[in-house]
C-alpha cells in the first residue's frame, strides 16, 4: 500500500512516538510523515493554534511541558519507543526533561541547532565533530548548554539521548530573507533591498518535508542513542542568489540589492545582529554522511528555487499575512542611504 507521501507503509515497523510540541515548522512536517508511515504518534502540547494542525491519526494530549505534574498526569503509565522534544531551549528545561522521561522512553531526541557549531567556522564542510562554540548568539549557547546537560546524563546514567542539529529549515510560512515579507514588499515596490555582507557567503536551506524524511527515520533506532546528527539539504546558495530566487518568485526580474556589513546592521539592531553574527553571516556547508548512513534513503529533493515559489504563492493567497514591518523599512532606508554615501 502506498501512503500519501509516496512511501510503502508496510516497509516500516510501527513505533510508539511522542512529540513534545508538534506544530512548529519542523515538528509539524515530522508529525505528518510519522503518521503517514504508520507510526503510533502522540503529540503533547498546550493546544494553542499555530496554523499547522496535528495530522489526522495522531493522538493529542494537552499539557504544559513546563508543568511537570500535569505532564506526569497525562502520561501516567505510558512508555514510548521515542520521545522527540522540539521545545527545550535552556539547560533548566533539559534537566526537567531528563526527570520527566527517565525510564519512560527507549530514545529521547533533543532538537538542538546547527548554529551551535563553531562560529566562525575554521573549516568546511561542517561535521558532527565540528566544535560547538558560538560567542555571538545566546540562543546557540543555550542549545550547547542543553547538549552538555543531556550528554552528561547519557554518560552517567545511560539516559537514551540522540541529538539532532538542523540548520535553516523552512516551510511555506517562513521567508528566509532578513526582512521577511517586508523584503518581498520592497522588491515589488521597486525599492532597494538590504542584504547582509557582500551577499556571497554560502547558506543552506532545508525544506521541512525533506528534514522530516531523515528525522523520522532515526526515531526508535537504538544505534542512534549517544549520537548527534546534522540534518540539512546538500544544496547551498550564496545569499545574493537566495534573494534573487525570492524576487523571481515574486515576479520581479532584477531586484536592487544593496550590501551592508553584518557588523553595521548589528550596531543598529541588536536583535538582527545576534542572528547575523551568530549564524547567517558565515558560510555554512554541511556533510550529511552520518545521517545518510543511518537512514540510507535520505536525500533532500526540494530545491530552494521551488521552495521560494511555494512561500510566495502561500503569502499571495493569504494577504492577511503580508505584514510590512515599518521599523525594518526605516532601518533598510537608513542603512541603504548610508551605504550609498559618496566616498
Amino acid at each position: 500500500m502506498v501512503n500519501p507521501l509516496g512511501l510503502e507503509a508496510d516497509t516500516v515497523a510501527p513505533r510508539s512516538i511522542l512529540f513534545i510540541g508538534g506544530t512548529g515548522v519542523i515538528s509539524a512536517a515530522a508529525a505528518e510523515r510519522a503518521v503517514a508511515l504508520g507510526h503510533r504518534l502522540t503529540v503533547l502540547n498546550r493546544g494553542q493554534q499555530t496554523g499547522r494542525p496535528v495530522p489526522d491519526g495522531a493522538e493529542v494530549l494537552h499539557a504544559d511541558v513546563r508543568d511537570a505534574s500535569a505532564v506526569r498526569d497525562v502520561l501516567s503509565g505510558r512508555e514510548f519507543d521515542a520521545v522527540a522534544d522540539f521545545i527545550a531551549f535552556t539547560p533548566e528545561q533539559a534537566r526537567a526533561s531528563i526527570d520527566l522521561f527517565r525510564g519512560r522512553t527507549g530514545q529521547y531526541v533533543f532538537i538542538s541547532s546547527a548554529s551551535a557549531y563553531q562560529k566562525p567556522p575554521t573549516r568546511l564542510p561542517i561535521l558532527e565533530s565540528t566544535p560547538l562554540k558560538n560567542p555571538f548568539w545566546e540562543y546557540s549557547r543555550n542549545k550547547i548548554a542543553c547538549e552538555e546537560v543531556l550528554f552528561e546524563a547519557y554518560r552517567s546514567e545511560d539516559f537514551p539521548l540522540t541529538v539532532v542539529r538542523p540548520s535553516h529549515t523552512y516551510d511555506r510560512t517562513k521567508i528566509a530573507m532578513v526582512g521577511g515579507w517586508t523584503d518581498v514588499h520592497r522588491m515589488r515596490a521597486g525599492l532597494p533591498v538590504l542584504v547582509h555582507g557582500d551577499g556571497t557567503s554560502l547558506w543552506t536551506l532545508t525544506h521541512s518535508r525533506d528534514f522530516a524524511k531523515a528525522f523520522v527515520g532515526l526515531l526508535g533506532r537504538p544505534q542512534a542513542v549517544g549520537e548527534s546528527y546534522t540534518i540539512t539539504s546538500d544544496e547551498y546558495l550564496p545569499w545574493n542568489q537566495i534573494y534573487r530566487l525570492f524576487a523571481r518568485a515574486a515576479g520581479v526580474a532584477e531586484p536592487e540589492l544593496v550590501h551592508v556589513a553584518s557588523e553595521t546592521i548589528a550596531a543598529h539592531s541588536a536583535e538582527l545582529g545576534a542572528n547575523l553574527l551568530g549564524d547567517r553571516s558565515h558560510s555554512v556547508v554541511f556533510d550529511n554522511t552520518k545521517i545518510k548512513s543511518l537512514v540510507p534513503g535520505y536525500t533532500a529533493t526540494i530545491p530552494f528555487a521551488d521552495g521560494a515559489r511555494e512561500i510566495v504563492d502561500w503569502y499571495d493567497i493569504h494577504p492577511e499575512l503580508q505584514a510590512v514591518d515599518q521599523q525594518f523599512m526605516d532601518l533598510s532606508d537608513r542603512l541603504i542611504g548610508w551605504a550609498r554615501r559618496p566616498g
